[in-house]
C-alpha cells in the first residue's frame, strides 16, 4: 500500500475518534461503492461571533499521490465570496502551499481549523479575488454584507 494511503487510512481514523465539534469530513464514494480515500468531501463552520456563524460551508479536499509529500488541494464551491479564495474554488492558504508553509506532519485537523480561521481572517497580503479583497480592503460594509448574505446561503446546507 502506498504512503499515501496509509496516511489517509490514518487520519480518516483520527478524525472518527477525534474531529472539532461542529465540523464533518468523509471520502466520497466511487461508482463501485467503496472509499475513495483521495477525495474527500468536508464541512467548515462558521465561528460564532464572527460573519460567517451559523452555517457550514462545505469544501472538497483532493489528496495527490504524492501526499503526505505534497499538500492537498482544498477548494469552495466555485464562486465562493472571500478574498483569499480563488473565482474556482481554490483556497490560497499557506499551510496548503508546498512552497510555503506545507509540512508532511500537518493533518486534516489542522487543514480544517486553518480553513476556518481564514473565513474570519483574510489575508489582504494574498489576494485571490478581486471583487472579495477590493470590498474587504476599500468597502467593509459592502464586504460584511456580502458575506451575511452568502452565510444565509449556507445556513440550511446539508451536512450530510
Amino acid at each position: 500500500m502506498s504512503l499515501c494511503n496509509t496516511r489517509l487510512q490514518e487520519e480518516r481514523k483520527q478524525w472518527r475518534k477525534d474531529h472539532p465539534f461542529g465540523f464533518y469530513a468523509k471520502p466520497v464514494k466511487d461508482s463501485d461503492g467503496s472509499l475513495n480515500l483521495k477525495i474527500w468531501n468536508a464541512g467548515i463552520p462558521g465561528k460564532a461571533t464572527t460573519l460567517w456563524q451559523d452555517a457550514v460551508y462545505p469544501i472538497n479536499i483532493t489528496f495527490p499521490d504524492e501526499y503526505p509529500s505534497k499538500p492537498p488541494k482544498v477548494k469552495f464551491p466555485a464562486g465562493f465570496y472571500h478574498p483569499n479564495v480563488y473565482p474556482s474554488g481554490t483556497i490560497c492558504l499557506s499551510i496548503l502551499n508546498e512552497e510555503q508553509d506545507w509540512r508532511p506532519a500537518i493533518t486534516l485537523k489542522q487543514i480544517v481549523l486553518g480553513v476556518q480561521e481564514l473565513l474570519d481572517s483574510p489575508n489582504p497580503d494574498s489576494p485571490a479575488q478581486e471583487p472579495a479583497w477590493k470590498a474587504f480592503s476599500k468597502d467593509r460594509s459592502l464586504y460584511e454584507k456580502k458575506v451575511r448574505e452568502q452565510a444565509k446561503k449556507y445556513a440550511n446546507a446539508d451536512s450530510s
